[in-house]
């Protein structure tokens, strides 16, 4: 990715001092770097925002009272980890934050959930738990499926996109909801659709 990156930068130069356009070159990308930083301290304030909302919501008990809300979804996608394993949190804080459009809080939750779905691989292979345990260095089951559900990522409010179009002038910020929420709800129906298609096909 950096070879294709500074292939493109490079390309781009020399193509601009050939057209004697360096000047415009050199401006906007002075003026773009001004704007990245303006960007970005914009999102580090909802960031700041919705991870300390998150948080304060997780000593609340709110998570895990959505958590047991979420139970029956949960164990309709992993039915195979055991009740009251850490992973049941993490997986839902995760899902709850990308509802919410928010990716950098979702982000260490999933991290955690991760890493949880590694420990309880290694008790399967260990005894420790219930079930065949992969190979060491392959991912399980219930972690494809986690990775893919979080990358299809239900988003009821676009956060981050909300925050960006405000920062750009957008008229309306929140427009984007709507069709967020439409396209959001299709790609989770059918990353769950496939997740439990694949499933089917391993037992068998």
């Amino acid at each position: 990715m950096n070879l294709l990156w500074g292939f493109m930068i490079v390309v781009g130069v020399i193509f601009a001092a050939f057209n004697g356009t360096l000047p415009e070159v050199t401006e906007a990308a002075i003026g773009s770097a001004k704007e990245a930083v303006a960007l970005c301290i914009t999102m580090m304030g909802v960031m700041s925002l919705w991870v300390g909302v998150m948080r304060i919501a997780e000593n609340a008990g709110i998570i895990e009272a959505a958590t047991k809300k979420m139970s029956p979804f949960l164990r309709f996608l992993f039915p195979n980890i055991p009740k009251g394993h850490p992973a049941n949190q993490y997986i839902a804080t995760n899902m709850i934050a990308n509802m919410f459009g928010l990716g950098w809080a979702a982000t260490p939750a999933g991290l955690k959930a991760m890493e949880e779905l590694a420990k309880l691989e290694e008790g399967r292979r260990e005894g420790m738990f219930p079930g065949i345990g992969r190979e060491k260095g392959t991912a399980s089951n219930e972690m494809c499926i986690f990775l893919i559900v979080n990358i299809s990522s239900l988003q009821l409010i676009s956060v981050n996109m909300i925050a960006y179009r405000s920062q750009y002038g957008s008229v309306n910020p929140a427009a984007v909801v709507g069709p967020g929420i439409v396209a959001t709800a299709v790609s989770t129906l059918a990353a769950v659709v496939f997740c439990k298609v694949m499933e089917r096909k391993r037992r068998v």
